[in-house]
């Protein structure tokens, strides 16, 4: 998958499904969302390498979303209970003929772009305060919404210029 093509097929889409709820769209999320699967697929995997190099981790999407649960509140759990968003992604699950629960989402995000983009924008939505304008505010806030295990800041800088370059803003 390149860049161009998730923004035309999946990020751009989302937009377009979210906007009827009021999720607003902006060249600002569009790099934010592009930088992230970047960082966490390279746009390479829809399911997490595991140390193996089997595509059978516990991730699913370019977004790599876990399942969650109660306890971790993470991943696709997360944005189906959050109070903020999970009217929201369960409409989305609806629309897209997927049972609004955590496992059901986590499959179908391996293979329908459009709805992991709608979880990832959501995901994205209930951080506070604005949409990052800098490599160093999107990678803070990645940090706290996306909560990597493994972290490798080394490559943001890289992600966050092909993202601001691909959707057409300055980095």
């Amino acid at each position: 998958m390149t860049p161009d093509r998730l923004l035309r097929t999946a990020i751009i889409p989302a937009a377009n499904e979210l906007a009827v709820v009021r999720i607003a769209d902006s060249l600002a999320a569009r790099r934010f969302m592009m930088a992230i699967a970047l960082q966490e697929s390279r746009l390479l995997n829809r399911r997490q390498v595991s140390a193996d190099g089997s595509e059978s981790g516990p991730a699913a999407s370019f977004w790599q979303f876990e399942k969650g649960n109660e306890k971790s509140r993470a991943g696709c759990y997360g944005v189906l209970t959050h109070r903020t968003v999970a009217p929201h992604m369960r409409r989305a699950c609806s629309d897209f003929n997927i049972e609004p629960n955590a496992l059901a989402l986590w499959e179908a995000m391996r293979y329908q772009d459009i709805v992991a983009a709608c979880a990832a924008r959501l995901l994205i939505y209930t951080l506070p305060g604005a949409l990052p304008e800098t490599a160093a505010q999107g990678w803070a806030q990645y940090i706290e919404a996306w909560r990597p295990g493994k972290p490798h800041k080394e490559t943001w800088s890289g992600h966050w210029a092909t993202a601001s370059k691909t959707v057409g803003v300055s980095a």
